[in-house]
């Protein structure tokens, strides 16, 4: 499902209207984990010997390394099952993070806003995520943690962020979802034999993501603008500043993750982000935001070398939503 965002200098009529048609397609173009999933199908069973579950090499880095490739099979595939289980429970604790954010910020929302209607419906399907996500970890079994254990401590302040500081919220937003979305959409389309489950937890979320993304794109685009001098520099070197955080906390493997299966740590350090390759898959990554950065007036020269510095800058993308080089068809 394509989502047409508001254009980011639509006039507030154009900019409602929109958000009024992105609301009616929640109505009638949404999802439910406990309908849509076919959770007792016996095809939906998460079989531990599933070859399937085998980290896809070019897509996912850990899949491709020497390392990983030589391990027995047995062990590939329970390094894949936890690795899912483990992005799909930062996910949900993640869009926990943004449903109340969401609900801090349409508090003060005036009767008849076409943002609160909109907001509130993106609320409900990442609940819907949640539950989505956590029944997947549930099937699969493994006691995961998540978020690194520094993230889940401020977690409960985050929140409060989309208040006062709204554009710095919606670009958090986008980093929480820009990573997971930009993976699952590159296994989506050269993983030609994913587990049924996996695919369809992943069909969803690309789905719905869509509009979410969309919308927080075109609320920091438009408003950013909007922004004192002051506020804007503090912003723009915020921006990757947050990315590059919450990438590492979504994709960067966690110390309980590499204690379980003994990875080295010159394996975590090449793949996250040192090899050539790596660096690659982690530019690849931003290359919408980047686009957002330039079109919003928060990518200036000092912005710049903070991009660079933390191994995030390249070329924006020419559209949202680019595949990597790479990876076009």
């Amino acid at each position: 499902m394509t989502a047409i965002a508001p254009r980011p200098s639509a006039s507030t009529d154009e900019y409602e209207a929109t958000l009024r048609r992105l609301s009616d397609a929640s109505v009638h173009r949404s999802f439910d984990p406990f309908i849509d999933i076919a959770w007792d199908d016996p095809d939906f069973a998460v079989d531990p010997t599933d070859a399937r579950w085998v980290l896809p090499a070019g897509i996912d880095p850990l899949g491709g390394h020497p390392w990983y490739k030589s391990l027995p099979l047995e062990k590939q595939i329970a390094i894949g099952l936890w690795r899912q289980a483990n992005i799909m429970k930062v996910g949900l604790q993640f869009e926990n993070i943004l449903i109340r954010g969401i609900m801090q910020y349409v508090f003060k929302s005036n009767n008849g806003s076409a943002e609160f209607r909109y907001l509130t419906h993106e609320a409900t399907e990442e609940c819907h995520h949640t539950q989505m996500f956590q029944q997947g970890v549930n099937r699969i079994g493994a006691d995961v943690p998540g978020m690194p254990r520094w993230l889940r401590r401020i977690s409960p302040i985050i929140p409060m962020a989309a208040g006062p500081f709204p554009v710095a919220f919606f670009i958090g937003v986008l980093a929480g979802e820009e990573p997971i979305d930009h993976t699952q959409k590159q296994v989506l389309r050269h993983s030609d034999d994913l587990p049924p489950v996996l695919s369809r937890i992943m069909e969803i979320h690309v789905a719905e993501e869509a509009r979410h993304i969309s919308f927080a794109h075109t609320y920091v685009a438009r408003n950013a603008p909007k922004m004192s001098r002051a506020q804007t520099m503090a912003t723009s070197l915020l921006f990757p500043v947050i990315m590059r955080l919450l990438c590492d906390a979504i994709l960067k493997p966690t110390s309980e993750f590499r204690d379980a299966f003994d990875i080295p740590q010159y394996v975590v350090d090449e793949l996250y982000w040192d090899s050539p390759e790596s660096q690659r898959f982690l530019s690849d990554l931003f290359g919408d935001v980047r686009q957002l950065a330039e079109d919003s007036g928060l990518m200036n020269p000092l912005a710049r070398r903070v991009w660079k510095a933390l191994k995030i800058d390249g070329r924006p993308s020419r559209f949202r939503g680019e595949p990597p080089v790479a990876f076009a068809d």
